[in-house]
């Protein structure tokens, strides 16, 4: 193995609707379609899919601005009441390979467009993966976290405010 693999990925759909600038916050009730690629895939690719609840997505963070990375240690949204932490205690933008990770809820399935809610990626977002939800998937034993976390996200998943 060498020092600094690359790999090529494609995206296999993108975001359509919802929102249209990444925020911060307020993304319960965010509503949009994850559009499969109808020139590689047919209706066959999600056959089944409706019969889970939720979905996790991999996706490319496409907005981010490549010079704004920190491979180092940060505050989490810069706020000076947090500790520092390093790039992997984030789960932000600001990624090395700039790929994000999303659990959504999944409300229908029209053929190739997958209709989700509280998905935290903008209209446009290249989608690179797309799996079921499975129960036995989640974490299992004790769960914890950094009490800053619990505070930075707490209106996280709050409903959408109007803008």
């Amino acid at each position: 193995m060498t020092d600094r693999e690359r790999f090529e990925v494609e995206a296999l759909g993108h975001v359509i609707g919802g929102r249209t600038e990444p925020t911060d916050d307020h993304w319960g009730g965010t509503r949009a379609v994850i559009r499969l690629d109808g020139t590689r895939f047919t209706p066959d690719a999600t056959k089944g899919l409706d019969d889970f609840s939720h979905l996790e997505i991999v996706f490319r963070f496409h907005l981010t601005d490549p010079t704004d990375l920190n491979l180092g240690a940060r505050r989490p949204r810069d706020n000076p009441d947090w500790p520092e932490v390093g790039i992997f205690g984030h789960r932000n933008m600001r990624r090395l390979n700039w790929l994000g990770v999303s659990r959504c809820r999944l409300l229908e399935v029209d053929g190739l467009d997958l209709h989700v809610e509280d998905l935290d990626a903008v209209h446009g977002t290249p989608v690179l993966d797309v799996k079921p939800w499975f129960a036995e998937m989640g974490p299992r034993g004790e769960q914890r976290q950094a009490g800053w976390t619990t505070t930075m996200l707490a209106d996280y998943f709050a409903p959408t405010r109007e803008r």
